[in-house]
């Protein structure tokens, strides 16, 4: 897999994923700044809630692509599903949702990358393959300094920076928890009846959690949010149903040593996007320390 097919057949696609995937954190933003200038007195319920429109919107939209779902769904083990589900969708996004509201998008798209370290270090210990060497840990390490940069300087607009970090490197490391799951399900289920079922599920369950959103829903799906909110679960099942497809027909290595785009476009389209958003001297170092240990960690792999 060189040269021109690489460079023609698979980093358009990836990118594509990525420019999609990292839209979310300016949009999600930008929701949350429409709720401000509202006036309206927020409570964690009404993330929850958001996210589950969201998420709902986009299984269907997955579903409704995916070949025989239901078939897939019966021969699958119910309990690993389920597990999948609640990592992958349900708790990944508790977590994330909650990141962007307390941490600037810029931060937050930065910090999107961490799910590489985190697969680095469960995958070992929860699907048998090879531990990291000397010279994947030093990448580690360094992309830990440049999470700590980022986190002490990140500029204009960043909130609480601390918080929003850990509760974003939180929700990183159960969707690479949840991505080790799929593995055992790859002989019964398909990727996209899979995630379809993940989103569509676990959307519904973060419906739940955020119930009391329901009693102000007119208040908080205005349409400009009505508008936002489509857009992000077509981001959702655009760019999962791409790669997934992606995955059937090249090998998942080469696939994963394009990971390093979705952190790039997520800083990058929030500092181009949100306005009250700047990158300061430790968001800039950080990011080129992060996005380093990334690639580097990938070539040694």
């Amino acid at each position: 897999m060189e040269g021109d097919h690489r460079w023609f057949k698979v980093l358009p696609a990836a990118l594509l994923c990525a420019v999609l995937w990292g839209s979310a954190f300016p949009c999600i933003k930008t929701v949350y700044a429409i709720w401000a200038r509202a006036g309206l007195d927020l409570a964690l319920t009404d993330y929850w809630w958001f996210a589950g429109v969201r998420f709902s919107l986009a299984g269907l939209m997955l579903w409704t692509v995916a070949r025989r779902p239901w078939t897939e769904v019966k021969a699958t083990r119910k309990a690993t599903l389920l597990s999948f589900t609640l990592t992958q969708t349900y708790g990944q996004y508790l977590l994330f949702y909650l990141a962007i509201a307390v941490a600037s998008g810029s931060l937050a798209g930065l910090l999107a990358g961490t799910g590489s370290f985190w697969w680095m270090v469960l995958a070992p210990l929860l699907a048998g393959a090879p531990r990291p060497r000397g010279r994947q840990w030093i990448a580690l390490a360094i992309g830990g300094l440049g999470i700590t940069l980022a986190t002490a300087a990140p500029g204009a607009g960043a909130g609480r920076p601390g918080l929003g970090a850990l509760l974003m490197m939180g929700a990183t490391g159960l969707g690479a928890v949840g991505i080790i799951q799929f593995g055992k399900m790859r002989a019964s289920i398909g990727a996209r009846a899979a995630t379809g079922f993940s989103l569509g599920v676990g959307g519904l369950m973060l419906l739940v959690t955020g119930a009391p959103a329901f009693a102000h829903a007119g208040q908080l799906m205005t349409p400009p949010v009505i508008g936002l909110t489509c857009w992000l679960a077509f981001v959702s099942a655009a760019a999962f149903g791409l790669w997934n497809h992606l995955s059937t027909r090249h090998p998942v290595p080469l696939l994963a040593g394009y990971r390093f785009l979705i952190p790039i476009c997520g800083m990058t389209e929030s500092l181009l996007f949100l306005k009250d958003e700047t990158a300061g001297w430790g968001l800039a170092v950080g990011a080129m320390l992060v996005v380093g240990s990334l690639v580097v960690a990938q070539r040694w792999k």
